[in-house]
C-alpha cells in the first residue's frame, strides 16, 4: 500500500532543503517563513 500526504506551503524557503534518503524513501528537510498571524477577538 501506497500512502501519500499532500500539504501546500505558501511563504519564502529560509535555506536550500536537505534531502536524504531513509529507508529507501526520499527525505527533504527545509524552513518556511510566512507572513500569516491570528488575532483572538476574546482576549483583544
Amino acid at each position: 500500500m501506497n500512502l501519500r500526504n499532500n500539504v501546500q506551503l505558501i511563504g519564502n524557503l529560509g535555506n536550500d532543503p536537505m534531502v536524504k534518503e531513509v529507508n529507501n524513501s526520499k527525505v527533504a528537510n527545509f524552513s518556511v517563513a510566512v507572513s500569516d498571524y491570528y488575532k483572538d477577538k476574546a482576549t483583544d
